[in-house]
């Protein structure tokens, strides 16, 4: 039911992005509301505070020129909806879901509410099965399995949004059809410069065709960036359980939407927590995380791949240790790999991906590639312990053995962590194969006898 009041006698105060208005209507928490005033376009926002007599909306669009006097009220009756239909793809919205490409609307088949609940854990099934990112250290080392949310931790000045338009334009399944497959790339809080590059290069390579883009600008209210993920993950969930499709979502940068949640908070008085954040940041996170996944007996999937940089290179800060806790490992990235020009900048030592299982091995990828992501994550260790005693003894002072395995830590950044385009798995995993005939026989503890005949000693021999 629409309601529609002149702010005359009913706007008390306008602060920032909240209007607070007189309550005379009954409104729910979270229902939409249009703010306009003489000659001039409505302003979407949405209730935020209820009290007996008092009811707070925050404007999500700028209030400039907005007067107490002259303001005009429309309560929409329903909570915020996102209209979705086939044409999602190839087009580029703003944070709140609108055309941002100067085509039309999108032709709705259906609205739906963008704060849905996540997935029924009762209905979820296992994530299973392989995707393709192109990244070495990723695809052998830290897999992505469909279903997952894997974050990547960055830092300032690091190139994760050079990683991510890669994965965008490059991700795929390795099984399935590629009409199966689409991407939801999510921008939250960024520069004008960003947004730029981030569509050319979608556009230059082709992906954007597979691809619903949704940017967000800095410039634009910060309330906005607290809606933006839930517009991309609404337009995820029609295509993976209304099309059947196998959706990967990129959501960049999550500590831009955090620090609006920490801003959005303090604006309404809320008490904060730790380092300011409000204490309900947690489970707000995990109302985004927990919309991944699939669920039995319906078609599609939803992979998210969030991407969030750490405040002052700190992973103990509350934005990655939260982050850490819901979803299922983690992709770091170093800044002593990307000051020696190693791009991508990926410590392996510090990732984790915890469902890697389910999609690697035999009917997945193949049937050698557990052994040899584990045997070179061993190996690379050893050789970062290696470093460690050669920084005290020299090099002349390390074991034969040893100083293989030093060679072994320098070959393994620069040729497979270290790459210059695109890489199919079989060409990563021949790279791993390759720096691991350095190291002796006996040192390959991970191999069976039979995977060191067919890989290692036919590298040797090649080499």
């Amino acid at each position: 039911m629409l309601f529609d009041l002149h702010a005359e006698d009913l706007v008390t105060a306008i602060e920032g992005p909240l209007v607070f208005l007189r309550r005379n209507v009954n409104v729910g928490l979270g229902d939409a509301v249009e703010v306009s005033h003489a000659g001039g376009d409505g302003r979407i926002g949405r209730v935020v505070a209820i009290d007996g007599d008092q009811v707070v909306v925050e404007l999500l669009e700028d209030t400039t020129g907005l007067g107490i006097e002259d303001a005009r009220i429309r309560f929409l009756g329903e909570p915020m909806l996102m209209p979705l239909g086939t044409g999602l793809l190839g087009r580029i919205f703003d944070g709140l879901g609108r055309p941002r490409d100067g085509g039309a609307p999108v032709a709705a088949r259906v609205e739906r509410r963008i704060d849905l609940a996540v997935i029924n854990p009762a209905e979820r099934g296992l994530p299973q099965d392989f995707i393709l990112t192109g990244v070495s250290a990723i695809d052998v080392l830290n897999s992505l399995v469909r279903g997952q949310k894997l974050p990547i931790f960055s830092a300032g000045g690091l190139p994760h949004d050079k990683l991510a338009t890669s994965i965008a334009q490059s991700a795929r399944l390795l099984k399935e059809d590629g009409q199966d497959f689409a991407v939801v790339f999510c921008g939250i809080g960024v520069s004008h410069d960003s947004a730029e590059s981030f569509r050319a290069a979608m556009e230059h390579s082709g992906a954007l065709e597979h691809t619903a883009m949704f940017l967000n600008l800095a410039s634009e209210p910060t309330a906005q960036r607290l809606l933006t993920p839930r517009y991309a993950l609404t337009a995820a969930e029609y295509l993976a359980f209304d099309e059947g499709r196998h959706v990967l979502v990129i959501l960049t940068d999550m500590t831009n939407y955090c620090e609006a949640l920490r801003e959005v908070s303090a604006s309404h008085g809320e008490i904060p927590s730790r380092k300011g954040y409000p204490g309900y940041m947690y489970s707000d996170l995990a109302t985004i995380y927990e919309r991944a996944g699939w669920v039995e007996g319906r078609p599609g999937t939803v992979t998210q791949l969030p991407i969030l940089t750490m405040p002052a290179d700190d992973i103990s800060h509350p934005i990655p240790d939260i982050t850490g806790y819901i979803t299922e490992g983690q992709v770091v990235m170093d800044r002593e790999l990307d000051h020696r020009g190693i791009y991508p900048p990926i410590e392996v030592r510090s990732s984790l991906s915890r469902l890697m299982d389910q999609g690697i091995g035999e009917g997945f990828t193949d049937p050698d590639h557990p052994s040899l992501a584990q045997q070179l994550f061993a190996s690379y260790a050893r050789a970062a312990q290696v470093r460690i005693l050669s920084s005290v003894v020299g090099r002349e002072g390390l074991t034969p053995t040893d100083r293989l395995y030093l060679d072994f830590g320098d070959r393994f950044e620069a040729e497979f962590v270290q790459q210059t385009g695109v890489r199919e798995l079989e060409e990563s995993m021949e790279i791993g194969w390759r720096v691991l005939s350095l190291l002796p026989p006996v040192e390959l503890s991970r191999l069976s006898d039979e995977q060191i005949a067919t890989h290692i000693r036919a590298e040797t021999a090649s080499g």
